[in-house]
């Protein structure tokens, strides 16, 4: 079934979900797009409620393979909306509940990205700061320019990046996290790759192409088996190596009897391409 049949839509751009995030079919994936350039797409509540709403939808969409983030404009996404919450500050409790609530909702976007079945990459045109550096790393993959840049520069102005930490300690090595988190200086897309927060530095005007022919590689396996090797990456991370080793194996029997398994490995053996089974 094509995606512009799943979706009730005609292939090609949606148009915007709304005035942050624009979406947009390349057959089975899907390109979001922050689209607050003149905001420097920072994380307003409202940019984070649209995303996370984006996401859960597309992991529920068959049709859609892999996810595609970018954004418009110069920066990528400057972090929160300093001055949306620097407003909450009048309120009677200093702003405590509004930045519980956003800050938790952040998490939970970040969250979403990780549970969702379907790899998520992220297309970085321009700056990634603080929370947008935090997006990056918590992105399956990241294609970057490579005139981009990347920082957690909230020790500068006496916030130190906390909830960027999680997501970038778990994506490069614990002094290179300590480095940016310290310092706060940026560093360079090609500084990203060596420390291994990005996958691939390409030229601006190949940043889109190069994102979607790695979605197109991996749109082009099983999604079953994508779906279940996703999920089995991030679940073993956390486990002691004996438990990830008693799961990994689990999770190797499941698959072995799983259609696309049994094809895949019968076309191998028999020479000829697999049929995968069609998402319903």
């Amino acid at each position: 079934m094509a995606p512009d049949e799943t979706l009730g839509i005609k292939a090609g751009s949606l148009g915007s979900l709304n005035e942050h995030l624009r979406e947009e079919l390349k057959g089975d994936v899907a390109v979001l797009t922050l689209n607050r350039p003149d905001a420097r797409n920072c994380l307003s509540l409202e940019m984070i409620s649209a995303i996370t709403v984006a996401i859960e939808r597309l992991a529920e969409t068959p049709a859609i393979k892999v996810i595609i983030l970018t954004a418009a404009g110069p920066v990528f996404c400057a972090g929160h909306d300093l001055k949306q919450m620097t407003a909450a500050r009048a309120d009677s409790d200093r702003g405590r509940a509004y930045f519980t609530t956003t800050l938790t909702a952040c998490s939970t976007m970040m969250q979403a990205i990780i549970k969702c079945p379907k790899p998520v990459i992220a297309a970085v045109q321009g700056t990634a700061t603080a929370a947008g550096c935090q997006l990056v790393a918590t992105c399956d993959l990241a294609v970057t320019a490579d005139t981009a840049k990347f920082a957690t520069p909230g020790v500068h102005i006496g916030l130190f990046c906390s909830t960027p930490m999680v997501a970038i300690s778990r994506n490069v090595g614990r002094k290179h996290a300590m480095e940016m988190l310290l310092t706060g200086e940026a560093i360079s897309a090609d500084k990203a790759l060596e420390f291994g927060l990005v996958n691939k530095v390409v030229a601006p005007d190949a940043l889109l192409e190069a994102a979607l022919e790695m979605a197109d590689l991996i749109a082009s396996k099983p999604i079953s088996t994508v779906k279940i090797g996703k999920e089995a990456f991030y679940r073993q991370l956390e486990m002691p190596l004996s438990d990830a080793y008693d799961y990994a194996a689990h999770t190797m029997v499941e698959n072995m009897l799983n259609r696309d398994a049994e094809e895949g490995i019968g076309a191998f053996l028999e020479k000829r391409d697999p049929k995968w089974e069609e998402p319903s």
